[in-house]
């Protein structure tokens, strides 16, 4: 008996295949179960794919904005991340590097107090001053790294909200011997270089030589104190004239200001200002350029620290007659005259 042809409605068609033709009835279950397969696996590609857009907008959203400032500057500007502590809110806030970079009694000490008198501006002291921690370029920029990042602690660390962060240097504490490496790194790191120098290097070698006799002597109760904050305490410090040996003064200044000459001409070629202590106390708006200098809001900067040595010259030198011949007539006559009374 002949095979009834297959009937092309649904119901005559899926009857026919059942009864007839198991194989075909397998292929219509094998097409239906790819068809799923094909619609599931589409599905969880757009499912994917959306994830990922998300996880994309998480990762725009932790960054913070662009700064608004012209695109020369923007390498001055850090978001630093410590390893120590969350910067919290403060994370978006920018940070620039600075470093004064200065000579042992020049002001620095006092400079620096006036910035960190600031709420936004962490200047954390002469941190080189320990020999190991300038003992070769690696261990130096290994410290730097963790001034810069924030994860430096010091009295002055204002960490969260700071918005201009940076050290005390001095030229003799590994800067001239290793400036190649060090000016590379400014560069590299964007650090700003703020050069404090004094204009009376005679008046410089009269704190210095004073100062040391101190670190001996311990004039206030015993104690060595480079700087103090109470005029009575100034009044001790400064009963002590020393002698200066006039055969070497010369040669003396000379040294100090071709160092400070050397140190701009290494310099050059970074972001830096140079200012001398003199002008600061002449004219306090100079501290206005240096808070401009730093990008940081301007504030009425303050410091505790009492000045030592006041008044003329003649008067704080046990051998002042010899100095005084020994540059009349020199290119450094002019440091005989007392620039300023305070």
């Amino acid at each position: 008996m002949a095979d009834e042809p297959f009937s092309f409605t649904k119901d005559g068609f899926l009857a026919k295949a059942t009864k007839k033709s198991p194989m075909v009835w397998r292929m219509l279950v094998l097409g239906f179960v790819m068809v799923c397969c094909i619609y599931i696996f589409s599905v969880c590609i757009k499912q994917i794919g959306t994830a990922s857009t998300f996880y994309n907008i998480q990762v725009v959203d932790q960054s913070c904005p662009e700064p608004s400032t012209e695109p020369a500057e923007r390498r001055f500007i850090h978001y630093p991340k410590p390893t120590t502590y969350d910067r919290a809110e403060c994370r978006c806030n920018p940070v620039r590097l600075f470093a004064i970079l200065s000579m042992q009694r020049s002001g620095s000490g006092w400079f620096e107090t006036l910035l960190n008198s600031h709420i936004n501006i962490s200047s954390n002291g002469e941190i080189f001053s320990n020999k190991v921690r300038r003992s070769n370029i690696t261990t130096i920029e290994d410290t730097l790294d963790r001034i810069y990042n924030l994860d430096w602690f010091s009295s002055a660390s204002k960490n969260e909200c700071t918005a201009a962060v940076g050290l005390k240097w001095m030229l003799n504490q590994g800067v001239m011997r290793n400036h190649e490496e060090i000016v590379d790194y400014f560069k590299r790191r964007g650090v700003s270089a703020i050069f404090l120098f004094r204009r009376n290097l005679l008046r410089r070698m009269i704190s210095l030589l004073a100062n040391s006799y101190d670190q001996n002597a311990k004039l206030i109760n015993g104690t060595h104190k480079s700087h103090v904050h109470s005029h009575h305490e100034a009044a001790i410090l400064a009963k002590y004239k020393p002698t200066i040996n006039a055969t070497l003064l010369i040669p003396q200044l000379k040294q100090v200001e071709d160092m400070s000459n050397k140190a701009l001409n290494y310099f050059k070629d970074t972001r830096h200002t140079v200012i001398y202590y003199e002008d600061i106390i002449k004219n306090p708006s100079k501290l206005v350029e240096v808070q401009e200098f730093l990008r940081v809001p301007v504030r009425e900067l303050k410091s505790r620290q009492v000045k030592i040595h006041r008044g003329s010259l003649s008067g704080q030198v046990e051998n002042w007659d010899d100095v005084r011949k020994t540059l009349k007539g020199t290119l450094y006559k002019t440091l005989l005259n007392t620039d300023y009374q305070v």
